[in-house]
């Protein structure tokens, strides 16, 4: 496990604990004591689930206590961005829900911020020890990681404001358009795979902008340079209700993927611990009160599973 320093310190969010506190800790009839920020997030799993989170931390005895690195690309709102309030913090549903995962498992995290194609890279380099970043859990990531999948995956396809080109989905009515896409996004290949549909049909096939970001991404459209960006549902409405009289989500599509967590590939104690102790958070009802707190749909939780390299 790398222990590489991080450009940010992670802190203890009390946002998560003052949402939670009526949920969990009053159906448990349990008392949050004040102490500040060391008094808060850290016990909140173990309020949520104290004796499957005990034995986890002496299961894996060699994880408590210990500071390890998250590599995120914090650009996706919901997920894992800047916090507008302190810009040395990070804020998002998976920010929350790793935070929780190492409360339950004993240990804290900081963060490597990277763009989202160096996120598997930077954990092979061992410059961080997980992902927690709203990556698709796919086989040819797989190759670089091994995976625990959380959240199912639905895509929005972003639009201006009529669908002037109307978009359907990632289909043919693509061909001549221009999507903006993010650098190692699973979309990229899904649309770059209609060019013989394209040409079949006397068409041109698609053109692919790509940039670091979702925000550049959106700027595209908002500019008129690409027609349409396809990622996940959430960001897509995101943008669609910061921008209302500009964007509009013109489908949503289902891809057969899942939302992962990545760790160092055959690790195998240090992957079956961060996925038993997601399981505990599921059971207890922790991560879908973060779902909840984040405006994640509840359809979207996905029971944890591993994604491996064949």
């Amino acid at each position: 496990m790398a222990h590489a320093l991080d450009i940010r310190s992670g802190r203890p969010r009390l946002s998560v604990v003052s949402h939670l506190r009526s949920a969990l800790f009053g159906a448990l009839g349990l008392a949050l004591a004040t102490g500040g920020l060391t008094a808060g997030l850290p016990h909140m799993a173990q309020a949520a689930t104290p004796e499957a989170c005990a034995a986890l931390q002496a299961k894996y005895p060699d994880l408590k206590g210990k500071t390890l690195v998250n590599a995120i690309n914090p650009h996706t709102p919901g997920y894992e961005t800047i916090d507008p309030k302190d810009p040395t913090n990070y804020i998002g549903f998976d920010i929350d829900l790793g935070e929780a995962i190492g409360d339950c498992l004993g240990f804290k995290l900081t963060y490597k911020a990277v763009t989202f194609a160096s996120l598997l890279t930077t954990l092979q380099a061992g410059q961080a020890d997980i992902v927690i970043s709203d990556i698709y859990a796919t086989k040819d990531r797989a190759k670089a990681a091994d995976f625990i999948t959380y959240l199912k995956v639905y895509d929005g396809v972003l639009v201006a404001k009529g669908n002037p080109k109307k978009i359907t989905g990632i289909d043919t009515s693509l061909c001549g358009a221009v999507a903006a896409e993010n650098t190692g996004y699973v979309e990229v290949p899904l649309i770059q795979a209609l060019e013989p549909a394209c040409k079949a049909a006397g068409k041109p096939a698609p053109e692919i902008l790509l940039f670091d970001n979702n925000a550049n991404c959106i700027q595209a459209i908002l500019a008129g340079r690409a027609d349409t960006y396809i990622n996940d549902v959430n960001t897509v409405d995101g943008a669609v209700k910061a921008y209302p009289d500009k964007l509009e989500k013109a489908t949503a599509v289902t891809l057969p993927y899942s939302v992962g967590i990545a760790v160092p590939r055959n690790n195998v104690p240090f992957r079956d611990a961060v996925m038993s102790a997601l399981g505990e958070l599921q059971k207890s009802g922790v991560q879908a009160e973060l779902m909840k707190k984040w405006n994640l749909p509840a359809d979207q939780l996905e029971t944890p599973k591993l994604v491996l390299a064949d």
